[in-house]
């Protein structure tokens, strides 16, 4: 099993006719993802066909949904026009957002997420890689990839990976896929300070799937979902979960990378991140290099 999305997920993308869209849409068809639409405004009717591909282009998200079946959505529109794309596909019902775009305004999605309360809608993201569940063919094809992530690195198994950056979600699938051992999902959930779902609504997904036996959990400075995490992690937490904190030479004050890789007001610390996991019971890993030796030992 997986969570969030399967092979058999059919996916829109917002954005589909832009260069960044465009190739990431094709690198997704190429992996087996079923994209059966795409929305561009004003561009309805026409059909985007790029590397073999053909994929009809609509000029809403209803429309879209209505004439193909897609329940969730990829979002590569810019950042000016971002939050708008988010709240029409909440309106038109699709159950899953993942919103890849990076340099929304906080103010921006302050408003969809006040918007969203209540909705029955999720969003991953913004600024986020996207959702993998890889496949069981050549190279984890035939799964499905909605975002930015590179898809040769995954493997179908057993490990359910959740994490604020991008970069180091690679590391962790890479650094498992080299040891032979397979992911159920992985999840960037976004490094910006307003985001639609946290590292504990992934875990609580993970602990509920019978086939992820174990996790790991990459966080960072700033804000305060590690911790809580963690908390439900020693109380609930059935599976063993490895962790690590990014940022911790990082000065107070001061943003690194991520709009919300922060120290402010003496919160959101590395150190108190890693105490909390130690608290819990996950395996902290010391660098990033230790990842996935840090799980398998506790596997």
């Amino acid at each position: 099993m997986s969570i969030l999305v399967t092979p058999a997920t059919k996916v829109l993308v917002q954005g589909i006719t832009g260069s960044f869209g465009a190739r990431h849409t094709e690198l997704s068809l190429a992996y087996g993802t079923q994209v059966v639409a795409g929305v561009t405004p004003g561009k309805g009717g026409q059909i985007f066909q790029q590397g073999g591909y053909k994929v009809p282009v609509f000029d809403t998200v209803a429309e879209a949904a209505r004439q193909t079946g897609a329940t969730v959505s990829a979002i590569f529109v810019p950042p000016p026009f971002a939050a708008d794309a988010i709240l029409e596909a909440a309106d038109a019902g699709l159950e899953l957002i993942v919103c890849i775009t990076e340099g929304i305004p906080v103010n921006d999605m302050v408003k969809v997420k006040r918007a969203m309360q209540g909705s029955k809608t999720r969003l991953i993201g913004p600024n986020c890689p996207g959702v993998v569940t890889p496949g069981s063919g050549p190279d984890s094809h035939g799964g499905c990839r909605i975002g930015i992530a590179p898809g040769y690195i995954q493997k179908k198994g057993n490990v359910g990976v959740v994490s604020r950056s991008g970069t180091l979600t690679y590391e962790a699938v890479w650094q498992l896929t080299c040891r032979g051992v397979g992911q159920s999902t992985c999840v960037g959930i976004g490094g910006d300070p307003v985001n639609g779902t946290s590292h504990l609504d992934i875990i609580k997904m993970f602990n509920d799937d019978p086939d992820t036996h174990g996790m790991i959990m990459i966080g960072e400075i700033g804000g305060s979902t590690e911790e809580e995490a963690a908390e439900w992690i020693q109380k609930n937490c059935r599976k063993p979960v490895a962790g690590f904190i990014a940022g911790a030479t990082a000065p107070p004050g001061r943003r690194m990378g991520h709009a919300g890789a922060i120290v402010s007001g003496g919160k959101g610390t590395a150190a108190a991140k890693i105490e909390a996991f130690k608290k819990a019971g996950i395996g902290v890993a010391v660098t990033p290099s230790e990842m996935a030796d840090t799980l398998l030992k506790m596997m």
